[in-house]
């Protein structure tokens, strides 16, 4: 039974390595084997040139497919897997191409994990605990008001006078910039078309609590159903967001009006020099630790009152040895390639899991990855 890891990019080697040590069989695929060798030829040697059609040739039923290339890959990769009776774990978000596969993956007996990463990943097993916790609680009534937030941010640890540091490309922060939003702000659906249309203030209850802009991502309602809400709650707030320093929104006020006027061939032209001349001027500088903070926060009120409150609350940052996105997003993924391979998850098309034993398993594993965790209660 053989891994085959494809994509050695920054955000995939900590838990690559991780699973190496443990003595997982990996095969390393990635497009530049140089920079492979480089990541993990320490630990192993079997590293090849990504070639799909090579891969179709090698893998084998009961294999695992890891995928942190681009997304584009995710869903040729999982279709791969499902003809061969190999099972598929990914970071990313499921694209709808990737949940049609469901009934398929179940026939052929695969699991298609995906969603195991930071944000998405981390997040939905805080999500699945607090819901569990509240369900549980003596506070539980179907009539209660619930408001739900969950937030996270890639910062730098230092702050810049631009608020932001980049990792890797810009061009894909520019980009999300122009995708619209919606979630739930007093009972009604919200739509944002840009981000900077529905920036608030957040208090994260950290060791030191601290404040921080954080604005809508994405479509938050179809993580209402994921994260087991019942039909019948009242929510009063469902969000799931963005994480930024204080300042954020003055630094970049310029390129929001600019993102506002650009389209067409000539836009996308323009947003690459903008990505550009961003990786010159604010990528981080080699060995200086980056930062990630995540809060998932629910919040339930009864007659007014608030009856029970809790807030998952992370802090952590790179050193030495890895970045905390890369530390935080492959060492998820590893913790799903562990959790396929033991048979802990199910044949189908799934994010990060609910199952209890599962979530606390890997938050005990996370929080060891994380400078602070802990769970606040505010009641």
């Amino acid at each position: 039974m053989t891994v085959h890891w494809c994509g050695a990019g920054l955000s995939a080697i900590p838990g690559l390595r991780k699973l190496i040590n443990d003595g997982v069989d990996i095969c390393v695929w990635n497009r530049t084997v140089e920079k492979a060798q480089d990541a993990v030829g320490d630990l192993t040697d079997n590293i090849k040139a990504f070639d799909f059609d090579t891969l179709s040739s090698e893998l084998a039923a009961g294999d695992l497919v890891v995928s942190m290339l681009p997304g584009d890959w995710h869903v040729p990769l999982a279709e791969l897997c499902i003809s061969k009776s190999a099972n598929f774990v990914s970071s990313s978000y499921i694209a709808p191409e990737m949940r049609a596969l469901d009934a398929k993956a179940k026939a052929a007996g695969v699991a298609l994990v995906n969603e195991v990463g930071l944000d998405p990943g981390i997040d939905h097993l805080m999500a699945h605990h607090l819901v569990a916790d509240y369900r549980a609680s003596e506070a539980y009534d179907a009539d209660n008001n619930l408001s739900f937030k969950s937030y996270c941010g890639g910062i730098p640890k230092t702050p810049n006078p631009f608020r932001y540091k980049f990792s890797w490309s810009p061009l894909g922060v520019l980009k999300a910039l122009r995708s619209p939003s919606r979630s739930i702000r007093e009972f009604t659906p919200l739509d944002v078309n840009r981000p900077w249309d529905a920036i608030s203030s957040y208090e994260a209850p950290l060791p030191t609590p601290e404040s921080f802009e954080v604005y809508p991502n994405r479509d938050s309602l179809p993580f209402i159903e994921d994260y087991k809400f019942d039909p019948a709650w009242n929510i009063r707030e469902f969000v799931r967001g963005t994480l930024r320093l204080n300042g954020w929104t003055d630094a970049w006020a310029e390129v929001f009006t600019e993102i506002e006027t650009l389209s067409g061939p000539s836009g996308e032209a323009r947003l690459k020099e903008m990505s550009d001349q961003f990786w010159t001027d604010n990528a981080y500088d080699e060995g200086e630790p980056d930062r990630v903070v995540l809060c998932v926060d629910f919040k339930v009120d009864k007659d007014g009152q608030t009856v029970w409150h809790k807030t998952y609350a992370m802090d952590a940052w790179g050193d030495d040895d890895s970045t905390a996105m890369a530390r935080l997003v492959s060492g998820t993924v590893a913790l799903a390639v562990d959790a396929v391979l033991k048979g802990q998850i199910n044949a189908g098309v799934s994010a990060a899991p609910s199952d209890a034993n599962l979530v606390a398993n890997w938050m005990a594993i996370i929080n060891e990855q994380s400078q602070h965790l802990e769970i606040v209660d505010h009641v």
